[in-house]
């Protein structure tokens, strides 16, 4: 099995791509913390890593955040764990388990709903394309009165450019095509 691994704008997080299905079709799930992963086979294994701090699945990727350590330290214990738990013929995510929350926010209802459907569209269709390059994920979590707010996670939560990426790149494009949106803010 070969792992591709690619920096992303998080210098804390690398983007580990196996070659293969992750999460596949399903969401994205994101592991803040090991108590998270308790229904996350792969999740547990990189736990385990010494200096592993949080682990994000995306489709066909993984990204590993760590804490104080140099990559060159970290990298091949997490591109070991990677490779035995494929080998290992575990599940991703237990089949008896529920998702970690897909953070599809509000319901799109009343009379924002139909703003509530662009955003998300929007969102889905040129927005987390673009983020999951990076090794993460955006969700959309509510609109109120002209401001949406994000939950960004994976390689995108505590980087270094992700108050940019909100306010130039998707302020911008939100605020482009709907225009009664009027801000954009992160929540935690």
């Amino acid at each position: 099995m070969f792992i591709q691994t690619e920096e992303t704008p998080n210098p804390a997080t690398l983007k580990f791509m196996p070659g293969r299905d992750v999460m596949g079709d399903a969401h994205p799930a994101d592991f803040p913390s090991v108590e998270a992963a308790a229904n996350a086979p792969l999740a547990q294994a990189l736990f385990k890593v010494q200096h592993v701090e949080s682990v994000f699945l995306g489709r066909d990727f993984i990204t590993v955040t760590k804490g104080d350590a140099e990559w060159q330290h970290v990298k091949p214990h997490v591109l070991t764990a990677i490779m035995d738990f494929f080998v290992s013929g575990l599940p991703v995510i237990n089949a008896d388990a529920a998702l970690p929350d897909a953070g599809d926010g509000q319901e799109s209802q009343g009379e924002d709903g139909e703003i509530v459907d662009t955003i998300k569209e929007l969102l889905d269709t040129r927005v987390r394309p673009a983020v999951a390059q990076d090794g993460g994920d955006i969700v959309f979590n509510k609109y109120e009165d002209g401001v949406v707010f994000l939950e960004l996670r994976g390689a995108c939560a505590g980087c270094p450019s992700s108050t940019a990426t909100l306010k130039q790149g998707v302020e911008n494009l939100l605020k482009h095509f709907v225009p009664v949106v009027t801000e954009v803010r992160a929540v935690e």
